[in-house]
């Protein structure tokens, strides 16, 4: 058990040193979610044309 909490607060203390990349990963990890299990046709197209859009840019 102990293990686990050490584990936990190492997490944390990555997490506050690195806000900025935490914030990258979890939304990364909500958008991968999002088109594996609930985008439907339509999202995956606007997604889709919004990829080639900021690919663009």
């Amino acid at each position: 058990m102990a293990e686990k909490n050490a584990q936990t607060e190492a997490n944390k203390r990555w997490q506050d040193k690195n806000k900025e990349h935490a914030k990258y990963l979890q939304y990364r990890t909500y958008a991968r979610s999002f088109i594996r299990k609930l985008a439907t046709d339509d999202d995956l197209d606007e997604l889709e044309r919004l990829i080639v859009e900021r690919r663009e840019q």
